[in-house]
């Protein structure tokens, strides 16, 4: 198993070089760049001034030197000055908005898991049943409504609709962070966690309702092809109770698909809730790439991509090795 984790951490290192490669080209190779958006409505700037801003930022040379130059500074982990936020772009990503996006993602794949694991060993279980019928329909809907709608129509239901009928009794705020005004000294620590709650709780659930509903369809398809399995077959000829066939031994199976949709799913809930955060004025990581391309903002979108590209080769290993820890028949060695 070491042998195989430690060739696998070598043949990760030059597919990231090609990953940020290709990152890099697309990012250079679309329209516009900083100086065109410094430039932008101002009319009394000159082509010499833009030819000498051109120079100073390095935009002047080819592509292939301009991507070798920012590999030698990445890789000593300097990604460049962010012109839209005023910081070192890693600066920016990694401290600013990387916690707030772990705040969003990983209570909504806790909640998913907690959620939709048990619906959707509880629907295989019960193939048919009406409660399967109901669950069935339920992820379908989930998974197929654009978050882009759900969001706002959240956010009317929530923070307009609810607050007017019920006076301002239930009322929940549109999005942000929380209220800058509590001061955990004087208001105590377990207000301000209520206040950041109250502002995360609309941009959670949205979060949360399409991991459940991905997880609790895999699952219940993983749980049904496993229950047809002959071992299990078995084990329920020998008079096994149905809780420790299905725990047991028909489980370790069914997880497995899961953990690959895991590997796959964490790297990307990281860039992959623009439209979530941009709904609710979330200011997470995948805020930050949109506004980056908006902006031109070059830097903070190469370190943004580069992270989640190294996320996918992390999480794509550990899964790996999740298998072997999960099906004895794998092995490494």
């Amino acid at each position: 198993m070491a042998t195989y984790t430690f060739r696998r951490i070598l043949q990760m290192l030059p597919l990231l070089l090609v990953i940020s490669l290709i990152i890099y080209a697309l990012t250079a190779l679309q329209p516009g760049d900083p100086v065109d958006q410094l430039t932008l409505g101002n009319s009394q700037i000159t082509p010499a001034d833009i030819a000498r801003l051109k120079a100073a930022y390095g935009l002047d040379q080819p592509i292939y030197l301009r991507y070798f130059y920012w590999l030698v500074q990445a890789l000593h982990g300097d990604f460049g000055w962010s012109r839209s936020f005023s910081a070192p772009a890693a600066q920016y990503v990694f401290q600013e908005r990387l916690p707030n996006t772990l705040l969003l993602t990983v209570p909504a794949l806790i909640i998913a898991l907690l959620i939709a694991v048990p619906l959707g060993i509880y629907s295989a279980t019960r193939q048919y049943s009406w409660m399967d019928s109901v669950l069935t329909f339920f992820s379908f809907v989930a998974f197929s409504t654009p978050v882009f709608w759900l969001g706002p129509m959240v956010l009317w239901l929530f923070a307009i609709w609810l607050p007017q009928v019920t006076g301002g009794v239930v009322s929940l705020p549109p999005g942000g962070l929380g209220d800058p005004n509590l001061d955990p000294a004087t208001a105590g620590f377990g207000a301000v966690l209520l206040d950041k709650l109250k502002y995360l709780a609309l941009p959670l659930a949205v979060l949360a309702l399409r991991e459940i509903a991905v997880i609790l369809r895999f699952m219940r398809a993983s749980m049904l092809e496993v229950m047809n399995l002959d071992y299990v077959r078995t084990a329920r000829a020998k008079g096994l109770p149905m809780g420790k066939v299905i725990y047991k031994h028909a489980l370790r199976n069914a997880v497995i698909p899961i953990i690959t949709l895991l590997s796959l799913a964490i790297p990307g809930l990281f860039g992959g809730a623009v439209i979530t955060e941009t709904v609710f004025s979330w200011p997470g990581m995948g805020r930050a790439i949109l506004e980056g391309l908006v902006n031109k903002d070059f830097n903070v979108v190469l370190a943004s991509l580069t992270f989640i590209a190294l996320l996918t080769l992390i999480f794509s290993l550990l899964a790996d090795l999740a298998y072997a820890a999960v099906d004895p028949r794998i092995r490494y060695d």
